[in-house]
């Protein structure tokens, strides 16, 4: 038989649970329930891409972002190399990394689901506005990419969906722009580089990292 106090505890805990399992899902589908700093920096290959950028002096002192493309994954870094956060992102439906010339200049309506790809790189970042007047992080501003909050306008795309899955499979949606939390933006990418000039690492996926990044050699590892 249970006593009254341990009835009272059990009835405390459904109440107390409930609540807190539907703030946890509310919270994963806003963006804000994201990888903490010291989980992400497991992810050795970025780290160590990180500290080779700031060895070699690449980020210029300032702050950054590494884009991992296979994981969809952004991680932002302080400009003496300290990861900041983590969170998962949206990128380009179509693999590969070169963007189509002259993409940046065609309207949304004309991009070939083939051609909607995130490009591997080193950019220069630079704060900006889309021409609904929310600011963004241009990365490469010829090509019409840049790193935003998600926009979940288009129910069917489930881009929330996306970003709360586990897979990394159905992270492909947008036409090459970086789709983050709105709340991870608001929290990490804005004030890293929402008002300054920063850099973008965007790692390839189907090129060699020496192609696009000098100073990480030619290990094969990488």
């Amino acid at each position: 038989m249970v006593g009254p106090f341990v009835f009272s505890l059990l009835s405390m805990d459904r109440v107390m649970t409930q609540p807190l399992i539907r703030c946890l899902a509310a919270a994963l589908l806003g963006g804000t329930l994201l990888m903490p700093a010291h989980a992400a920096s497991a992810n050795a290959d970025v780290a160590t891409f990180a500290q080779r950028a700031v060895s070699a002096g690449d980020n210029q002192r300032q702050p950054f972002a590494v884009i991992d493309k296979k994981n969809a994954r952004v991680f932002i870094y302080g400009a003496d190399g300290a990861l900041k956060a983590s969170s998962p992102v949206l990128l380009g439906l179509a693999r590969g990394d070169a963007s189509v010339p002259g993409i940046g200049e065609r309207p949304m309506a004309q991009i070939k689901p083939d051609e909607r790809t995130t490009p591997a790189g080193r950019f220069v970042s630079e704060p900006g506005r889309n021409t609904s007047g929310e600011d963004i992080v241009w990365v490469d501003y010829d090509a019409a990419i840049s790193m935003h909050r998600v926009r979940a306008t288009n129910k069917a795309e489930r881009r929330l969906q996306r970003l709360a899955s586990p897979s990394v499979g159905d992270n492909r949606i947008s036409y090459g722009c970086i789709n983050v939390p709105a709340a991870f933006y608001d929290a990490h990418v804005k004030p890293a580089l929402g008002t300054r000039h920063g850099v973008v690492y965007v790692l390839p996926e189907s090129s060699p990292m020496a192609s696009h990044f000098a100073f990480v050699g030619d290990d094969p590892a990488r």
